[in-house]
């Protein structure tokens, strides 16, 4: 794809994963208006192309989000060039992927849900959020944009030793990275220590299990329910994962991250079948949900035109429900209850156990 014919971010859009034909094509960033002016084209990320020009080109966009932010950038190129971390993506994706037939937990989603993550920070900030590491006074916008990226970008990696419990198996994993980056960036060792930790968070957090308490959080587990287009269900569905997860995959094309009307972040999905909406309820619409990010959030999810005999045509997020308009014109509610609170509630019901007022 030249960069005569990528479609450029329009006004207000800082992040955009989009899916032309089966397959991924591009995933954009927009430029601070107050940053220099950079080409959208230099920004795209091309999955058309080889897989290391892929990575490529997503470092290049993560670089140009980082560039008025000294410590998240050297902190980011320790990581992209980081033996043990590279790894660690490797050996995920083989466990998740070859092992247990799921969709790619790698390089490739590292770099992806990283891009997201600096979106979804950018535009909170200019939306005056301000993120739990700089309302504790203990860091300012380079160290939150650092916590997010290392945070979102190893995120996954304990998923190596085990799916189960591969959010504890992370944090141990991370640990030496995270020093190994960070000691000299933040000679002082209280600081650094402090800072760290609300990368562990990230990490510890990222599947709501259990859920994040802190901004910071919010947005790695955002960033990586947005990850959710027919490229990445592709890889799955062609290693011979024909189940659920990788079908509605399958029927996403393109999510945009752009600043909305009534709240500071718009999530806007567009499926190509209404089977997409499984993605959204089960994996996007719960991380917004139960994380602090839900004040600062919109989600919709719309069908292509061009899509299958249509039952609904729009899907948006208010409170705990899905509000559908059909083609009928009729509108429905649904409330969302994603699978860990459908098993918290079961045991409560059925056992009487874990209904902890504290």
């Amino acid at each position: 794809m030249s960069d005569e014919e990528r479609t450029p971010l329009e006004g207000g859009q800082k992040f955009r994963l989009s899916v032309e034909d089966g397959n991924v094509s591009d995933v954009g960033l927009q430029a601070d208006a107050a940053a220099p002016k950079v080409d959208h084209g230099e920004r795209v990320v091309e999955y058309s192309t080889p897989r290391a020009k892929l990575i490529e080109e997503a470092s290049q966009a993560i670089r140009t989000d980082l560039r008025a932010y000294p410590r998240a950038m050297a902190a980011f190129e320790a990581l992209h060039n980081d033996p043990e971390a590279l790894a660690h993506w490797d050996m995920a994706n083989y466990i998740t992927m070859r092992k247990l037939g799921y969709n790619d937990h790698g390089r490739v989603h590292a770099f992806i849900t990283g891009a997201a993550s600096l979106a979804i920070t950018e535009l909170l900030l200019e939306g005056g959020v301000k993120p739990d590491l700089m309302d504790s006074g203990i860091g300012d916008a380079d160290d939150v944009h650092l916590v997010v990226i290392l945070g979102t970008m190893l995120h996954d990696i304990g998923n190596q030793i085990h799916r189960v419990a591969h959010e504890e198996h992370g944090v141990r994993l991370a640990m030496p990275i995270i020093d190994r980056i960070m000691g000299p960036l933040y000679p002082d060792p209280f600081r650094r220590t402090k800072v760290r930790s609300f990368i562990l968070s990230c990490i510890n957090c990222h599947d709501l299990n259990p859920a994040p308490l802190t901004i910071e959080g919010g947005i790695t587990a955002v960033a990586d329910g947005t990850d959710i287009t027919k490229g990445r269900g592709r890889k799955a569905f062609s290693l011979g994962s024909v189940d659920i997860h990788s079908i509605s995959a399958l029927a996403v094309d393109e999510v945009v991250i752009e600043r909305g009307k009534n709240k500071p972040v718009l999530i806007n999905v567009t499926m190509n079948n209404s089977g997409g909406i499984f993605q959204v309820e089960e994996i996007l619409a719960p991380k917004v949900i139960r994380t602090p990010l839900r004040p600062f959030v919109e989600l919709r999810a719309s069908m292509r035109a061009a899509g299958e005999e249509q039952i609904l045509s729009r899907v948006r997020l208010e409170g705990d429900a899905f509000v559908m308009d059909l083609d009928s014109g009729e509108q429905v509610a649904v409330e969302i209850m994603d699978s860990q609170k459908k098993t918290q509630e079961a045991i409560i019901d059925n056992l009487g156990i874990g209904n902890d007022s504290r």
